[in-house]
């Protein structure tokens, strides 16, 4: 399954017993939708907890607002809590992230090269490089 949306906290790197690490952070994911016959856009957010095993270097770029594009497995967990409430949560197992953008407000990093200033972007925790306006045609 493949999921759009912005990071809502800080991502966190989790050690097991056997020294393992996971990378654990939640994603939102915006909709809407218009009732049949009415005017009015419903809003719609649905919340994915997300476990990434692959690289925990990847938890300094999941920062809280960032927008990821993440490919995973689907799950659901059901519970009944102590007050006697029915509970549940979905959960994507994610084998590929994309970053697509920073948080709203924060500012692409600019590295000096050739005496020439690039921006910078994140794509799967590489770094790649583009210039701002030198474009080819």
């Amino acid at each position: 399954m493949e999921i759009v949306g912005r990071v809502t906290a800080d991502a966190t790197v989790n050690t097991l017993k056997d020294e393992r690490k996971v990378v654990n952070f939640s994603v939102a994911v915006n909709d809407s939708y218009k009732s049949k016959g009415s005017d009015t856009a419903t809003k719609v957010t649905t919340y994915f907890n997300c476990s990434y095993w692959v690289n925990p270097g990847i938890v300094e770029h999941l920062t809280k607002g960032t927008l990821v594009e993440c490919y995973g497995r689907i799950s659901a967990n059901a519970w009944t809590n102590a007050e006697g409430e029915a509970k549940a949560s979905l959960n994507l197992h994610v084998n590929y992230i994309k970053l697509h953008g920073k948080p709203k407000g924060s500012e692409t990093p600019v590295v000096p090269m050739n005496g020439k200033e690039k921006k910078t972007a994140l794509v799967n925790a590489y770094e790649v490089t583009e210039p701002s306006e030198d474009l080819p045609f």
